[in-house]
């Protein structure tokens, strides 16, 4: 009785996160898999059955292989940036000779994380202009003048400078999850390593990165997750995708299909071509990182 009475106190304590996973995540997921069989308008409340037309039309749409392209030029490179260089300076930063200025070189690399999207698009499409942008400007002082180039203009570049922005704005937000997991790390660990004699560079390797191998797991995969996923920084530093479809990711495309184009159905659709790849890469991740489990 005491056991069937615990049980019904342990689900009051489940029911809201419950309720909230139902109305607020598998809801909507849910109604828009039933939207992608149907063609509809956003400012309409008709809808007209099509069964796997958007689907078809999935398979035959050009712009998702450019788009999926970015998209995953996105992840690899945000892997090797957010992750990478992130890990290094927070390992950096918790090095002994730098801790009574570590507190303002972590303010100084967060910062680009409290700023508005807008406004970091705006600070960028000066450094990338063409006639008078910093880049330029920089590579003319340095005596690289030929590497100049029409950053947001041409298509063999739009997309990476775009890229180098979100690495510019994302980086401390993984370094600062990296700084908290190893300040949980037990100083006892270090010690030992350095009884051993291990060097910093051996003892990164042997002591740091297998005590945050929970952190790096989730750290990829936030940023994965993010680049399949990304829209603010392609659409307001290339006016959605420019030029032509040649910086477009999956979310600008769904957006221009949903808003502009005034497809709601297709746009649904794509939306559960953006889920299920994003689901597929989280599942990857998990059987290969082994996370939770001792290896």
């Amino acid at each position: 009785m005491k056991s069937l009475k615990k049980n019904k106190n342990q689900i009051w304590f489940v029911l809201p996160l419950l309720l909230f996973l139902i109305f607020f995540i598998f809801g909507p997921l849910i109604q828009n898999f039933i939207n992608s069989f149907y063609e509809f308008s956003s400012f309409s409340p008709v809808k007209e059955f099509v069964g796997l037309k958007n689907y078809k039309s999935l398979l035959q749409d050009r712009t998702i292989s450019v788009a999926l392209t970015n998209n995953v030029r996105y992840a690899v490179i945000s892997v090797i940036c957010q992750v990478g260089i992130g890990l290094i300076l927070a390992a950096v930063l918790e090095q002994k000779f730098l801790r009574k200025v570590a507190p303002f070189f972590r303010v100084v690399y967060f910062m680009p994380v409290m700023i508005s999207i807008s406004v970091i698009a705006l600070l960028f499409s000066f450094i990338y202009n063409p006639q008078m942008g910093l880049l330029n400007g920089f590579l003319d002082a340095i005596g690289l003048g030929f590497l100049k180039k029409t950053w947001l203009g041409s298509p063999s570049t739009a997309i990476y400078a775009t890229i180098a922005m979100s690495q510019w704005q994302s980086t401390g937000y993984i370094m600062m999850l990296f700084i908290v997991a190893m300040q949980k790390i037990p100083n006892e660990l270090y010690e030992a390593a350095e009884i051993d004699g291990a060097s910093s560079i051996s003892r990164f390797f042997n002591v740091t990165i297998p005590q945050v191998r929970e952190t790096i797991f989730v750290n990829t995969l936030i940023t994965i997750s993010g680049s399949m996923l990304v829209f603010n920084e392609p659409y307001i530093l290339t006016k959605g995708g420019g030029p032509g479809i040649s910086s477009i990711t999956l979310a600008v495309h769904m957006y221009q299909e949903g808003f502009i184009k005034n497809k709601m159905g297709y746009a649904s659709t794509l939306a559960v071509l953006i889920f299920v790849i994003t689901a597929i890469v989280s599942i990857i991740q998990i059987v290969i990182s082994k996370t939770g489990k001792d290896v």
